[in-house]
């Protein structure tokens, strides 16, 4: 999962948010940027039922935040939404590609757009992604 730092630096890059079911998002500078949420159509939390861990099911959560805008909160995509908005993104331009290379640890996604090809490194495919996907909205916006 990417950090929060970097999920914010995408949408102000212009990444938009379409949600959806298991989507994760954080409700940021209200004392919970520790914590990340996820939509679903039921909550389910961890308990304890006679001494054994057990999931337990709500059909609603009560809770002092009764809603929030979505252009309040931040996604946080996973690595398959990454990669599906680079792909999006690389559709306009012919002989567009995008490669992940995995090796000891380091990942580096490579992005073949507009007549050169760039490199980005992090220790997760998710960062790579992001850090790619962050180039071409940046150079998009910049056009």
């Amino acid at each position: 999962m990417i950090s929060l730092a970097l999920a914010r630096r995408l949408k102000s890059a212009g990444l938009i948010w379409n949600a959806s079911n298991n989507d994760f998002f954080a409700v940021p500078d209200r004392g919970m940027d520790e914590r990340l949420f996820v939509l679903a159509d039921m909550q389910a939390q961890l308990d304890l039922f006679r001494g054994w861990p057990v999931v337990t099911f709500h059909g609603t959560a009560e809770w002092a935040l009764d809603y929030i805008l979505t252009s309040e909160v931040v996604w946080l995509p996973r690595e398959d939404q990454l990669r599906n908005a680079i792909l999006s993104n690389l559709t306009d331009s012919a002989g567009s590609k995008i490669s992940l290379e995995v090796m000891g640890g380091n990942c580096t996604c490579a992005i073949q757009w507009q007549e050169e090809t760039k490199r980005f490194s992090a220790d997760s495919a998710g960062d790579a992604y992001a850090y790619a996907l962050l180039y071409i909205l940046d150079k998009r916006r910049s056009t």
